[in-house]
């Protein structure tokens, strides 16, 4: 057996022994059928972990029927609409659900977007609404098992709906934050690295170094700190539209083209909020190849939102903890940080003052391009119970307090771009070690190397580029933030 077998055979050992039930055997190297039926990252481990034995051996038979009655695909909807209006049999369904309430008629009703069922065919009856109304209402959309009836209309001028009668929502693991907290003391440092990009789907048994790790794990920080907008440059294949777009049911994915200040912002016609108010970031694909009609007042809006998390406009104001990602291909002769990446950004972005909201650059092409070796292929956490966690870390607000206790600020150091390295850092902390409680629990050199430098550097990024790009900046430098003296003294 090769040494990495060997290793990889005692880290699942340790894998099983902290995570117990929130490991899965992942196989995605050999069987495709989950990404042949379009099944999202979270839901495909949820049902590996129903159809396989202790040694991940899967039924696939038990799988496909599952599948067939509780996750059809939108071109059976006719048949199950028949079901449940002609023949008035109650229909099960794994789904993602939308509610809504409408002030002026007082009805709660429901939309199911996989299937194309909208707000004004549905209605919630009261005492659904009662009993769910809270796991309903948190976020825009929920995944959950639904059970849909018919009911008739009532008078000439009603009409028929298609009634909720029952919901559970999609959430098959117990929710212990500390547990998880306290379980990464059971892991090295690069074991804990294997152990998130596991759970991404990736097997780090492969990668040829741990700067490729790190640079991989660089994408979670949306995931696990409020409102980090990033931007992020890779050549084609090496997986950016299958972290941001796959791995969180928290996450949004925007499939470049046309974007627009409804859609991201607040639609004046639908009356509605837009993708910004309802997930943990929103990530634009193919970003060289967004348009839009209205680039001033997007850009505006842009600004004002990245800038304090404040959308106004169209006599509505809203307030969001989102980060924003961009995501786009790059040209192999500009694959260098001191290049003017720039030029692979629509004109929206072509401006110092938004690049300047941009807390930091990925530089994608340190990311391998993904080959069938660099799929999981063994056990491996959870993606939707990690995903879970960091969505939770979100709202801990200890980890920053750490931060700024630990770092020392040059004086007049710029306000946007201290922000941006703490910001960061916070990130790499929770991502790297949850398991800190306080200033004592850090290693400090741990910390400078694997929280605040690359912070550092991927805020440089975006100073350099707006350098290059507007003249204000390039008689400045990026302040340099150190660990304060006393601690320096203590560091492990």
């Amino acid at each position: 057996m090769q040494n990495n077998e060997i290793e990889q055979k005692q880290f699942e050992s340790t894998l099983k022994d902290a995570f117990a039930n929130m490991v899965v055997f992942k196989d995605l190297k050999n069987n495709n059928y989950f990404s042949s039926a379009s099944i999202p990252s979270f839901l495909r481990d949820y049902l590996l972990k129903m159809f396989q034995d202790d040694d991940g051996i899967v039924d696939i038979d038990g799988i496909q029927k599952f599948i067939n009655r509780y996750l059809p695909p939108c071109e059976d909807w006719v048949r199950i609409k028949a079901i449940i209006v002609n023949e008035y049999e109650t229909v099960r369904l794994l789904t993602k659900i939308i509610v809504d309430v409408n002030i002026e008629k007082q009805v709660n009703s429901f939309a199911l977007p996989v299937f194309g069922l909208t707000l004004k065919d549905t209605y919630i009856p009261i005492n659904i609404w009662q009993r769910h109304s809270e796991e309903l209402t948190t976020g825009k959309e929920k995944w959950g098992i639904v059970d849909l009836a018919y009911k008739n209309p009532q008078g000439a001028k009603e009409t028929g709906k298609i009634m909720l009668v029952d919901f559970k929502d999609f959430c098959p693991y117990t929710v212990d934050l500390d547990s998880f907290k306290e379980l990464r003391n059971k892991f090295t440092f690069d074991e804990w690295l294997c152990v998130l990009l596991g759970a991404m789907d990736y097997n780090p048994f492969k990668f040829e170094s741990r700067t490729d790790k790190l640079t991989m794990i660089k994408r979670l920080l949306p995931f696990v700190e409020k409102r980090i907008n990033l931007i992020e440059l890779a050549p084609k294949s090496t997986g950016k539209s299958y972290v941001f777009g796959r791995l969180s049911r928290f996450g949004y994915l925007v499939s470049g083209g046309t974007v627009s200040r409804a859609k991201l912002f607040y639609d004046k016609q639908k009356k509605s909020q837009g993708l910004i108010f309802n997930y943990d970031f929103v990530s634009i694909d193919e970003v060289q190849t967004m348009t839009t009609t209205d680039i001033g007042d997007l850009r505006a809006s842009f600004m004002t939102y990245m800038e304090d998390g404040v959308y106004r406009g169209d006599s509505w104001t809203g307030t969001s903890t989102a980060g924003v990602v961009l995501l786009g291909n790059i040209d192999i002769s500009l694959m260098n940080a001191s290049a003017c990446l720039t030029e692979n950004l629509p004109p929206l972005f072509k401006s110092s003052g938004v690049l300047d909201r941009f807390h930091g650059f990925i530089e994608g092409w340190k990311i391998p391009r993904m080959n069938d070796d660099l799929k999981i292929n063994g056990f491996a956490l959870n993606t939707e119970y990690l995903t879970l966690m960091l969505h939770k870390l979100r709202d801990d607000i200890s980890y920053r307090s750490i931060v700024d206790s630990l770092i020392e600020l040059p004086e007049g150091a710029d306000t946007r771009n201290t922000e941006a390295v703490k910001r960061l850092a916070t990130g790499f902390l929770k991502l790297l070690f949850p398991n800190v409680k306080s200033i004592e629990d850090v290693n400090i050199e741990l910390f400078r190397q694997y929280c605040l430098e690359p912070a550092f550097e991927m805020r440089q990024i975006i100073f350099n580029q707006m350098a290059l790009m507007d003249q204000e900046f390039k008689s400045k430098e990026m302040p340099v933030l150190n660990i304060k003296a006393q601690y320096k003294k203590n560091a492990k």
